[in-house]
């Protein structure tokens, strides 16, 4: 029997990892009442009891929860941005390469993405590892989330009751073009600049689509959409939770609708001039909760999908 312990079990990610578990008949879920979740010493027991942890905190309390850990078996899952790029902590997006894959499977460190920065790099990661574009192309990245991502204040924000009328137009933030995910985005990709990001939050739950355009003069391989495509299928073709398509809904792309589900999806668009891929992904799934899950299952050498949606 696995036994999991989550270090901010209230938070939204927390929950959400709580809730995929706590279906499992092969793991035992260690709890402390709320008298003691937030004792270090209760903490730091329930942490070295536990075959894997979820670090479901701000960042500097992730940092802190880290000392904790003292059994060499114990596997790390951090959902903070704390260790995204830190030396020693595999980066636990295993469908960008099998490196990746490799290191989540035999490290005991493992920081979750981001959830935007997961959309990006599902993109960006594979044009520069197959030379479509060179690591100084000059990326710009647009998204959408829903406003689950905004934590428990700004889910107290868009549904309290009176609430400000202007939380129903979507609304750009990061306008300083230093949004959190940035350093992440950039070091994973290879990139030689940050790219310019404009996310916005929107007045819906959960789900998100992350745009990446790019002109098809200044791509360093030639080759039409349909090129593109093929590369990005088979780029993902082993993948159960990745998938790419040319087809819309209607002429339209959803943000919503991969809520509930582990997986991402790529659509490639565009014309000849101008080439539009868009990753969406359910920012609590992929983006958080189900790709924590996942790690997991690779660290302990389970079957990857155990206790996600696989379809």
């Amino acid at each position: 029997m696995i036994k999991a312990f989550i270090d901010g079990e209230a938070g939204t990610t927390g929950l959400q990892i709580y809730g995929r578990l706590e279906k499992r008949d092969d793991v035992s879920i260690v709890s402390l009442s709320e008298r003691f979740r937030k004792d270090p010493a209760a903490r730091k027991e329930a942490m070295n009891a536990s075959d894997v942890v979820f670090l479901c905190l701000p960042d500097d309390a992730a940092r802190e929860a880290v000392g904790f850990v003292e059994n060499p078996e114990t596997v790390v899952i951090d959902a903070s941005t704390a260790h995204r790029t830190a030396e020693g902590w595999a980066y636990g997006f295993p469908e960008l390469s099998e490196e990746h894959r490799a290191k989540i499977r035999s490290s005991k460190r493992i920081a979750n993405p981001g959830c935007y920065a997961s959309g990006f790099l599902s993109i960006v990661y594979p044009l520069v590892k197959g030379g479509w574009v060179s690591p100084d192309y000059p990326f710009v990245c647009h998204a959408v989330s829903g406003y689950s991502g905004a934590g428990k204040k700004g889910i107290a924000a868009y549904e309290a009751e009176g609430r400000d009328p202007l939380l129903l137009a979507p609304r750009l933030y990061g306008l300083t073009l230093s949004h959190k995910h940035l350093p992440e985005m950039t070091k994973v990709a290879g990139l030689s600049h940050p790219p310019i990001f404009d996310p916005y939050i929107c007045d819906y739950y959960a789900g998100m689509a992350v745009s990446v355009p790019v002109f098809a003069r200044l791509i360093t391989k030639k080759g039409t959409i349909n090129d593109v495509f093929a590369y990005f299928a088979e780029y993902y073709a082993r993948h159960r939770f990745v998938s790419v398509t040319q087809n819309s809904e209607d002429g339209y792309l959803s943000a919503a609708k991969l809520v509930g589900t582990n997986r991402l999806e790529i659509f490639v668009g565009g014309n000849g001039e101008q080439i539009q891929l868009t990753a969406r992904l359910d920012n609590l799934g992929k983006g958080a909760s189900g790709a924590a899950v996942q790690n997991m299952n690779l660290a302990l050498g389970l079957d990857e999908g155990l206790g996600l949606e696989s379809v």
